[in-house]
């Protein structure tokens, strides 16, 4: 998802988490939540959309297992230490969710998050969003996939709690999933991404 600047007040509000799920419940708009702070989020790009879709499709249909669970764009997910909640594009969890409060709208229980880059959410995707999710126990693996070009970062976490990176570039890489043991080629990945020259 992409993301715009905080809600503009005349005086800067601090929220709840109270408050913001009350306005999320009723707004049009999906909105981060920062400890305290809510930030709008803006609409995606075409490329976006077909990234985010395509991976979520093709995990469909190479984990046909019912011990994982695959969610895109609307599920929410609490992150505990960092007081926040994100959209990820797309999640992975094995198992079953495990919901934070009483609804069955946001978890806090990924083994796999995915997150496509855009230009004005990169650095945002790659360090701080990715410092909040370290923290979630459950959390092994992390993507960020390019929408400007064959290039996806691949984030693995080792026994030891380390985390190790590796690049995928070109159309003929393959994506070696470690934490839902399936590989997915991005070739297939990109198949209808039109690239801006």
């Amino acid at each position: 998802m992409i993301l715009a600047t905080p809600i503009k007040t005349e005086e800067k509000k601090v929220y709840s988490r109270e408050e913001y799920l009350i306005l999320e419940e009723k707004s049009a708009e999906k909105h981060e939540y920062h400890n305290g702070e809510i930030i709008a989020m803006t609409g995606g790009t075409t490329n976006h959309n077909i990234l985010a879709g395509k991976f979520y499709a093709l995990l469909l249909s190479l984990l046909d297992d019912e011990q994982y669970q695959i969610y895109i764009g609307d599920v929410r997910l609490w992150i505990e230490d960092y007081k926040r909640y994100t959209y990820p594009d797309v999640m992975v969890i094995k198992g079953e969710p495990i919901y934070e409060g009483k609804g069955i709208s946001t978890v806090i229980n990924p083994i796999l998050i995915v997150e496509v880059l855009s230009n004005s959410t990169k650095d945002y995707d790659q360090n701080d969003k990715f410092d909040s999710y370290r923290t979630l126990p459950t959390f092994e693996e992390y993507l960020l996939i390019d929408q400007y070009q064959y290039y996806v970062k691949q984030f693995k976490k080792t026994p030891q709690n380390e985390w190790l990176l590796k690049d995928y570039r070109g159309e003929n890489a393959i994506i070696k999933l470690t934490s839902i043991h399936i590989d997915i080629s991005l070739k297939e990945l990109y198949k209808k991404v039109k690239f801006n020259n």
